[in-house]
């Protein structure tokens, strides 16, 4: 079953996937006449309230959330995987994805806001289902797409996860999975009983800390492998371009493979058209839809074009110095070996920036699989859903389900398809929009669009 598993991970993940939502990235991006010429504005949106517009969450606090989700254990270990299979090159491509993902960020976003509805309850709902059954007016995509979220945030987004903190934690401090398992599990519980204000409410606290922190631990390596740094970036850059020999602690490589696997690790870390981040942007307080598109962009610009470049450049300076030492080593073990060089420390830096990674994610994918199950079961689903979450997350901390996991994977995957079909469908109410408000100069102006509310 396993080996069927895999196999159709390979499809779906393959490069159909990775053409679709690459493409989809370039495409916008020349759609929205380079939307990233405006991150800086994003980032200076993001910590300026709008106080007086609609919405669950601050704009800051839907990023950190969408980041929570976003940042794990894939911009560690998903990068040294990536070094390890296609060579120092990969990093410029797992950069350059990323650079290009804004626009689709962006773009998921402005959607978001844009077709979002109310709640009996008065509270945003949105994702890529409102888009394509409001905007596009296919309802059973929105279905779609609800289902394989709805389904893949166990795994993806709450099992892995859990298993992640669990074995990390007793690799470094020798605790048993139980007992950390159930304190992940308890504070899992009590964050998300308060529904999205406060899942925002702690992520807006957690999201600076456990990044800070990362970045830190990054810069610290990065000095003490100063000699290497100039000479690892450069290495990056030409071997993005030109085969890489093996030799120096690195494999062979060829351009393609550099290619292929960067680009597929800079698309799944940032998850820039996979749909999943709209979910929570919707809830934003916010104007009009590009105010908060723009917020939510500066998220691949955090995610990949700084987190993920600092790891890439830490892993491939730490591997120039230490050839003999690295060779052979791949995903965490590549990690952690770069982390300790920073003395006594380093294991600590590298455990405290996994798990709080890994826990921030559960925290955001637990919104995202909630609002799937409200479109298609309504608010009934909520309470349910919550307890079925925090149950996995105890499941997931101590067995390793690698089946269920793998199917999730293959869902995941699945998600980008109607969503997808949701920004390529409506890249010219994307575009209309970006003129409205950006480039007229209109972005205070209020948005004159109806928020109806729905019996959910």
């Amino acid at each position: 079953m396993m080996d069927v598993i895999s196999s159709i991970q390979g499809v779906v993940w393959g490069p159909i996937m990775l053409v679709l939502l690459f493409g989809t990235h370039v495409f916008l991006t020349l759609r929205t006449r380079v939307i990233q010429r405006y991150v800086f504005k994003g980032i200076k949106l993001s910590v300026t309230p709008d106080k007086e517009a609609e919405g669950d969450v601050s704009g800051f606090g839907a990023l950190a959330t969408a980041l929570a989700a976003t940042i794990g254990t894939g911009n560690i270990v998903g990068v040294a995987t990536a070094i390890a299979s296609g060579g120092p090159g990969a990093v410029f491509w797992v950069w350059l994805t990323g650079c290009f993902g804004i626009a689709s960020k962006y773009g998921e976003a402005v959607l978001a806001i844009k077709y979002r509805v109310k709640g009996k309850d008065g509270g945003m709902i949105g994702g890529p289902m409102y888009a394509l059954e409001r905007g596009l007016k296919q309802k059973w995509l929105g279905i779609l797409f609800a289902l394989f979220a709805g389904f893949a945030c166990f795994g993806i987004g709450n099992g892995t996860q859990g298993n992640s903190i669990t074995n990390m934690v007793e690799n470094t401090f020798g605790i048993s999975p139980v007992i950390s398992g159930a304190v992940i599990t308890v504070l899992t519980g009590l964050v998300i009983l308060g529904g999205v204000k406060s899942i925002a409410k702690v992520c807006e606290k957690l999201v600076p800390f456990m990044a800070g922190f990362y970045i830190i631990g990054c810069i610290i390596i990065l000095f003490l492998n100063g000699s290497y740094v100039l000479p690892a970036l450069k290495l990056i850059v030409t071997s993005a371009f030109t085969p890489q020999a093996a030799g120096g602690g690195f494999i062979g490589s060829t351009v393609m493979m550099a290619i292929r696997f960067g680009i597929a690790r800079g698309l799944f870390t940032n998850e820039s058209g996979l749909g999943s981040a709209p979910i929570v942007d919707a809830a934003a307080v916010t104007r009009n839809p590009v105010r908060q598109g723009l917020i939510a962009m500066t998220g691949v610009f955090w995610d990949t074009v700084i987190v993920c470049a600092l790891t890439g450049l830490v892993l491939v300076s730490s591997i120039m110095k230490d050839p003999a030492g690295m060779t052979g080593l791949t995903g965490g073990d590549l990690s952690s070996a770069a982390f300790n060089n920073i003395p006594v420390i380093g294991p600590i830096v590298l455990t405290v920036g996994l798990i709080t990674f890994a826990w921030s994610t559960i925290l955001g994918w637990s919104y995202y699989g909630e609002r799937c199950w409200v479109y298609l079961c309504g608010q009934k689903a909520i309470m349910p859903f919550r307890i079925a979450w925090t149950i996995v997350v105890f499941i997931g901390s101590v067995v390793s389900l690698d089946l269920i996991w793998g199917i999730a994977d293959i869902l995941n995957a699945l998600m980008a398809f109607p969503n997808l079909v949701a920004l390529l469908g409506l890249s010219g109410v994307i575009a209309a929009e970006t003129k409205k408000y950006l480039f007229n100069n209109n972005m205070d102006a209020w948005s004159d669009d109806e928020i109806p509310v729905v019996d959910k």
